[in-house]
């Protein structure tokens, strides 16, 4: 299920999600308008020199604010948010697991980093199939929310290598809060207490997601209720103690297997024994004045938003204006295009190969030329290669910055909302359903968004393809923008729409934040746009008169990022209200 339809389910109206896009406080009452946008903006955004932290929960976000404090780098914080999230954001964040950090250092503080010998560098810590999977090993109507659709995780490992590689604070320092929460409980706020009762209603098959998750009254959550987890504290106690090792080859390890054991699961010791994350160099493009560093393969991420940047770099957009109907149709037909190069190539690069030409400024001038300004490309026009098939996103970002301008962008993720649902009996944490990022039927392209290519078939060990795009912008080696979001396929455009309003348009950090957004993925061929102002009917009208099918979605990302304001010197953090969120600075 999209995580737009569990919204709505939550019981948030259409009404209450858009007065939440454009800024208004969602929870609570207030005795006036004035005092909601206040304590709105006190919980939603941070400004400071010494450190700011943004995330989807308020003490996870408080967690990295404490290592900052504490002395701990960006990376030390990061850390620790990530494992704090594993504890109060179930539906994403996590241990059992996958994602990718992007971390930017700046050089004058690059002789303290020997290892690091490029301004960026990203953590691939994505899951991996199991090394007996195969091609053809899931069949139609299998359901995503079983032990085989679980790939082998890698957030603890990745963890642990940005913490050995670029942290300054012991590892136990960094883990120990998250134990912490786990043993003493926190309360959640309304939209996880009704995203609780969700999957509790939805999840009755999984038992122990039921007895992990249960209200403590055995009644229903509600806001201020406390969600404690004694089974992950003792999980998390095992990782500090033990690091990595204790989940991949100790005490940890076996609860897995057993595990895996009993629901039919694919994942073995060896599959366990063999993860190993990997450092990969960001990928690197410029933006008008501006540095882009993003995220590599096996995510396609960083290639799309270049492709999409650069061509609408091509256009005069600025001249016509963020809301001009020219500046969204180039837009439009830029991600249209450039996802058709998505399908096309890429995949996990130690198994198909990536080409050169994707990040060739000349290949992105050719693809911006083949735009109409007067209509529409119909998709199936611009790959006859790609042979269609007639037809028959949970995931968290933070960001953080430390005082010494070192820069991390986070994209981790279960897959879908509360991954598998599988929870390993006696540790306490969700596993993933990753497996379902796999392109499952080979060969099998639908006009309905199904993609079938060969670079992202499943092989034992590969990594599947992935849309995270943690993102750091920098000029004149100061980090100027740090983003990301969740939503599957729909990463990709959220990011590049952050880096033009704030970038190219140079709004404001919370307009960049909240103005409503729009995707295109190739197939199928329509655009989703959030329906709030500026969007009218005259901007929706020249677009379907172009020969766009348009069409209303519920929400689009959680983008919770970090800017600098050239005119105050200092650093802005906002969260993204469109689910829930919190900044703090050090």
């Amino acid at each position: 299920m999209s995580d737009s339809k569990l919204l709505m389910q939550e019981g948030h109206s259409r009404r209450e999600f858009l007065k939440r896009t454009v800024g208004v406080l969602w929870c609570g009452a207030s005795s006036s308008g004035a005092s909601a946008q206040v304590q709105e903006r006190d919980f939603r955004e941070a400004s400071g020199r010494n450190g700011l932290v943004v995330s989807v929960s308020a003490p996870a976000t408080q967690v990295g604010i404490e290592i900052l404090r504490a002395g701990g780098n960006a990376v030390d914080a990061a850390v620790a948010v990530a494992f704090a999230l594993a504890v109060t954001y179930p539906p994403a964040g996590n241990i059992g697991g996958g994602g990718f950090m992007n971390v930017f250092v700046p050089p004058v503080l690059r002789a303290r980093f020997p290892k690091l010998s490029q301004p960026a560098i990203v953590v691939d810590y994505r899951e991996v199939a199991p090394l007996k999977a195969h091609r053809e090993m899931f069949q139609r109507g299998d359901s995503p929310h079983q032990h085989k659709a679980v790939g082998v995780p890698g957030t603890v490992a990745g963890l642990a290598l940005a913490h050995a590689m670029l942290g300054k604070l012991p590892w136990r320092r960094v883990v120990e809060p998250a134990i912490a929460l786990a043993r003493d409980g926190f309360a959640v706020d309304a939209p996880l207490a009704s995203s609780l009762q969700n999957i509790l209603n939805q999840s009755k098959a999984f038992p122990e997601l039921q007895r992990v998750f249960a209200p403590p009254d055995g009644q229903r959550w509600k806001a201020g209720a406390v969600l404690r987890q004694a089974d992950l504290a003792w999980t998390l106690k095992q990782i500090a103690d033990g690091g990595a090792e204790a989940f991949y080859h100790g005490p940890i390890a076996e609860k897995i297997i057993a595990e895996m054991q009993r629901g039919g699961g694919w994942i073995h010791r060896d599959d366990l024994k063999a993860y190993r994350p990997k450092l990969r160099s960001a990928i690197f493009f410029r933006f008008g004045q501006y540095e882009i560093y993003s995220n590599p393969p096996a995510s396609s991420g960083g290639i799309t938003l270049s492709l999409i940047l650069r061509q609408v770099a091509e256009f005069p957009y600025r001249q016509w204006g963020r809301w001009d109907l020219r500046t969204l149709h180039v837009l439009i037909e830029a991600m249209r295009r450039a996802y058709v190069e998505r399908a096309r190539w890429l995949g996990d690069p130690d198994f198909v190969p990536i080409p050169d030409h994707l990040l060739d400024p000349e290949f992105a001038r050719r693809l911006a030329k083949s735009i109409r300004l007067d209509r529409a490309t119909p998709s199936r026009e611009l790959a006859p290669d790609i042979v269609l098939t007639p037809e028959g996103t949970e995931t968290t970002h933070f960001s953080v910055l430390d005082a010494d301008g070192i820069a991390v962008a986070n994209t981790y993720t279960l897959e879908h909302s509360y991954g598998s649902r599988i929870v390993v009996r006696g540790a306490g944490f969700l596993l993933n359903n990753e497996m379902t990022d796999f392109n499952w039927f080979p060969e099998r392209t639908t006009a309905g968004g199904l993609i079938g290519t060969p670079p992202n078939q499943i092989a034992p060990g590969k990594r599947m393809l992935s849309s995270m795009t943690p993102t750091i912008a920098v000029r004149d080696s100061r980090p100027v923008l740090i983003t990301g979001s969740p939503g599957g396929r729909t990463i990709i455009n959220t990011v590049a729409q952050i880096i033009l309003n704030r970038l190219a348009f140079e709004l404001p950090p919370r307009s960049s934040v909240d103005l409503p957004r729009l995707h295109h993925q190739w197939f199928p061929d329509e655009v989703r746009y959030e329906p709030a102002d500026p969007w009218g009917a005259d901007l929706l009208q020249g677009l379907r008169r172009l020969g766009h099918k348009v069409l209303a979605a519920d929400r689009q990302g959680e983008a919770h990022s970090i800017f600098y304001d050239d005119e105050r010197a200092t650093y802005h953090a906002v969260a993204d209200g469109r689910v829930s969120g919190s900044a703090g600075s050090a």
